[in-house]
């Protein structure tokens, strides 16, 4: 960087048209073809709150630059303009080098670079072991579901839900799954006094339990990397599905859990996503499984909704290109 003086500004806080220093994490670059044959980059430079995808076209003097030093994962200062555009938000880069050490007294921090909960991942998951450890009536279902979110908790905390679709951001598993288990409660409390009839009695404990351990597999599909969440190898060959019914199963040989209300638990864990093509092996087939899976659909779908919303544009309805494969009413447009 040059000696003159220009501003620091978060990616996410530039204006159209405005010319800064900022820290940014490179968080995916593609190779290209134009229909003229020339090749380009197209990369994605990111913070926590926006993310800007753009090209690098071969006159620029980044071509060669981006081809053989620019690293996925790696943190950048770049001085560069920002443009709102109709291809979306743009960078012009003037300079660009990897972030050093001394940064930092300039305010880099590379945890500012990628999405993340709102809500702090300590006290998320001090809450779901408070609700495994109050809620979950059975000592020993009690013990297990606590046990398996101790156990798990440095991969807890920062884990995001998925890499795309709904709660892709650090801390957006304890997120999802916090939501997931108040979801559930409330339907639990509610269906079990409208339908005290119910032989068996619907089982709160397997509704909260079930709940809080649904995704527990994610702890091994999922690792987070400075570019957000990859599958592992356990992740793409096996899935968190039946990964979790698994961690299940060796943590209640540890436990004296009755015997069907273990059978009850897997089954709340592979059915939770309900369809094959969803990944679940078989579809919810108890009460306390539908109910599992309905406070964990709607819970996923809403923040998928909230997301598209979240998207830059000023248009009555939002793109239909995300994971719900429809548009979302933004309101009507203001007259001018």
């Amino acid at each position: 960087m040059t000696n003159r003086t220009v501003s620091i500004i978060p990616l996410s806080q530039m204006l159209d048209g405005q010319e800064a220093d900022t820290f940014a994490l490179l968080s995916a670059k593609s190779e290209g073809m134009t229909r003229d044959g020339k090749p380009f980059w197209r990369v994605t430079f990111r913070d926590s709150g926006r993310q800007v995808s753009f090209p690098i076209w071969q006159d620029s003097i980044h071509f060669d630059a981006c081809r053989e030093q620019w690293q996925v994962g790696s943190c950048y200062k770049l001085r560069a303009a920002y443009a709102e555009t109709k291809y979306g938000p743009q960078l012009d880069i003037r300079k660009i080098r990897p972030v050093s050490a001394e940064d930092r007294a300039s305010g880099f921090d590379e945890s500012h670079l990628v999405p993340r909960s709102k809500y702090d991942s300590e006290r998320m998951f001090a809450e779901l072991v408070e609700v495994a450890r109050s809620e979950i009536k059975d000592a020993a279902l009690s013990a297990l579901t606590a046990e398996l979110l101790t156990t798990h908790k440095q991969v807890l905390l920062p884990l995001a839900a998925a890499r795309r679709n709904h709660h892709a951001f650090a801390g957006g598993l304890l997120e999802h799954v916090l939501s997931v288990v108040r979801n559930a409660i409330f339907l639990a409390d509610k269906y079990s006094r409208d339908y005290p009839e119910l032989q068996p009695p619907l089982s709160r404990d397997l509704v909260v339990a079930g709940a809080i351990l649904h995704d527990i597999g994610k702890v091994q599909e999922m690792a987070m990397t400075a570019s957000g969440a990859e599958y592992t190898a356990e992740g793409e060959l096996i899935g968190h599905v039946l990964l979790g019914r698994d961690l299940v199963r060796e943590a209640a040989g540890r436990h004296t859990v009755e015997r069907e209300m273990l059978l009850r638990l897997e089954h709340i864990i592979v059915s939770h996503q309900r369809l094959p093509e969803w990944g679940a092996p078989k579809p919810p087939m108890t009460p306390e499984a539908l109910l599992v899976h309905f406070a964990d659909d709607i819970d996923a779908k809403f923040q998928t909704a909230l997301a598209a919303l979240a998207e830059p544009g000023d248009d009555e309805f939002t793109a239909g290109r995300n994971p719900l494969g429809y548009k979302i009413f933004r309101g009507l447009r203001k007259p001018s």
